[in-house]
């Protein structure tokens, strides 16, 4: 047995490339793409189209190497769909950009990443010039603007800083282009950036055999059928779309791309497209059940829902308008969701509300990945399984990043030589298995030697019914060192802070679910909480706002 040894015909790199070229095969009549009014395209023509993007990038005009970093700043538009196959299939590394960043922090990513090329929807050209300005000469990268549903006027005016439009670049490539497959499966195929919630954002490289095994492993967990109707609510941008932008290539799904992202519009494409399936934070979700002129759905939609722990009541809610709700957790550096709260049968006899409690939990490890633990920071050994035992999430497994770019330190600080991946969260193993995270590490707030999980807090206050958003920070106290403060948004028709509703209510709410240290000592009430373009609630920002409190 030892001298069978692995051969060329055995051993091709894992790559998510070659679902393109399968989907073109298998569905290509079958649409591809949606968009507005004006836009169809079917798989045979999205193959078409990225092939010769990828052919256009080699040339000598463009004069990108292998190994190089492309940019796209856009949101959930088809060229920035065909692009998440394009980049990679030329042999450059393929960066997603939030296009919600400001010009400062943007040039800080593309001078850190080197990109020699950035992708420009037109919404973004101001904000794209201005942060190419302040780059020096030889860090500037070329800029090619993508004209989906184009604004004539913004991209009339903006030619002469442009070396071309998608369009343009596209009639330059070759449709028999032969994609460049990676010599091996570790090599970097996607360049993505933290969202910065905590910290300043790093660069997580992702290689060939991460992507396909996040994305193999992710279709495998959600049941993921042929041809289903899969509504962009969630941004490409964010870790890829979770790897669903590969995902739906290799089950022929119908993508109906959107720009905008609210309740109306989601209802709208759900109804006119018949959508089957959707990817949404827990914000996304509770915009949907707030919203004044919701409705039962004609049809079940099955939603996956991670980024942040959702509450309970956003998942009741949301289930019993239609949305059949599934959780997974995951990071940048997994690429996506890798656990995920696998369903058992005897959960469906339970009622509602305690059906949404067990799915609000994150869950188990999925199909393709290795190991998830919960160790005690003390003693780095496991923690007890009974639900109640804290400790720091740790993973082991095929989609974890290759490292941070430029980065050596921050990559040893958490890929360990233990072998283990630190994630920074805090989470709990109840005595089924399921992992529930309880916070990051920098969120637990240590009141009087006591530690209070800020998640725990957020998710009583969920089950207010005035309640829209809340979340709870540490505001310092000279005497306990520090207290829970909340900042709450409420819900349609109620005022807060005009005395509809007053702080005082809030806390005694709180009251009669917590244990009296863990009651917010302070309500500030706002009309929106902060949010990354994700829906991660900025709690950084509302940290500061809590220390200038009196």
């Amino acid at each position: 047995m030892d001298l069978l040894l692995p051969h060329p015909s055995n051993s091709t790199p894992l790559t998510v490339l070659g679902f393109l070229d399968r989907a073109a095969s298998v569905y290509g009549d079958c649409p591809s793409i949606l968009h507005t009014t004006n836009t169809v395209h079917t798989w045979s023509e999205t193959h078409n189209r990225c092939l010769r993007i990828a052919s256009a990038l080699t040339s000598s005009s463009l004069g990108i190497n292998q190994g190089q970093v492309i940019s796209v700043v856009g949101p959930n538009v088809p060229s920035v769909y065909e692009l998440q196959f394009a980049v990679p299939m030329s042999g450059a590394i393929l960066n997603n950009i939030n296009p919600r960043l400001d010009a400062h922090a943007l040039s800080v990513l593309l001078r850190h990443s080197e990109s020699k090329l950035v992708f420009v929807d037109h919404s973004s050209i101001s904000l794209v010039l201005e942060a190419v300005s302040f780059l020096g000469q030889h860090d500037k990268p070329h800029l090619v603007l993508l004209n989906d549903d184009d604004d004539s006027s913004a991209v009339s005016s903006a030619a002469s800083d442009f070396l071309d439009t998608y369009e343009g670049i596209m009639e330059r490539g070759d449709s028999r282009f032969k994609w460049i497959r990676p010599q091996n499966e570790w090599k970097p195929m996607i360049l993505n950036y933290t969202s910065g919630t905590t910290s300043s954002p790093k660069g997580v490289v992702l290689s060939h055999r991460a992507i396909f095994m996040l994305t193999v492993s992710s279709m495998l967990d959600w049941s993921f059928p042929n041809r289903p109707v899969y509504l962009w609510t969630l941004p490409m941008f964010h870790a890829n779309g979770w790897g669903y932008t590969w995902g739906t290539a290799a089950v022929g799904a119908t993508n109906v791309c959107t720009r905008r992202v609210d309740a109306p519009t989601i209802y709208d494409l759900i109804d006119k497209h018949n959508v089957t399936h959707m990817c949404a934070a827990p914000m996304i979700l509770n915009m949907l059940t707030n919203y004044p002129s919701r409705k039962t759905l004609k049809s079940p939609v099955q939603v996956m829902t991670a980024g942040a722990p959702p509450p309970a009541a956003i998942i009741s809610r949301a289930e019993s308008l239609g949305f059949n709700v599934g959780h997974g957790y995951g990071l940048t550096e997994t690429g996506g969701p890798v656990i995920s709260c696998a369903w058992k049968p005897e959960w469906d006899r339970l009622d509602p509300l305690e059906r949404a409690r067990l799915k609000s939990r994150q869950g188990v490890r999925t199909v393709g990945f290795a190991e998830v633990d919960v160790r005690d920071k003390r003693t780095g050994k496991s923690v007890k399984h009974d639900g109640v035992s804290v400790g720091e999430i740790v993973l082991k497994g095929g989609s974890v990043m290759l490292g941070y770019y430029k980065d050596p330190e921050g990559t040893a600080a958490c890929m360990r030589e233990d072998g283990w991946f630190y994630t920074g969260d805090v989470g709990v193993i109840h005595e089924d298995g399921y992992l529930e995270v309880k916070d990051r590490s920098k969120d637990v707030i240590i009141c009087g030697g006591e530690n209070i999980s800020s998640a725990e807090v957020e998710t009583v206050l969920y089950t207010n019914p005035v309640v829209k958003e809340a979340a709870v920070v540490a505001k310092p106290d000279k005497m306990w060192g520090e207290t829970p403060c909340a900042f709450v948004s409420l819900k349609y028709g109620n005022n807060g802070g005009d005395g509809s509703v007053t702080e005082r209510e809030i806390r005694e709410f709180c009251k009669t679910k917590l244990p009296k240290y863990m009651v917010p000592r302070k309500v500030i009430f706002q009309e929106e909480l902060p949010k990354t373009s994700t829906g991660k609630i900025q709690k950084f920002l509302l940290r500061q706002m809590a220390k200038s409190l009196p």
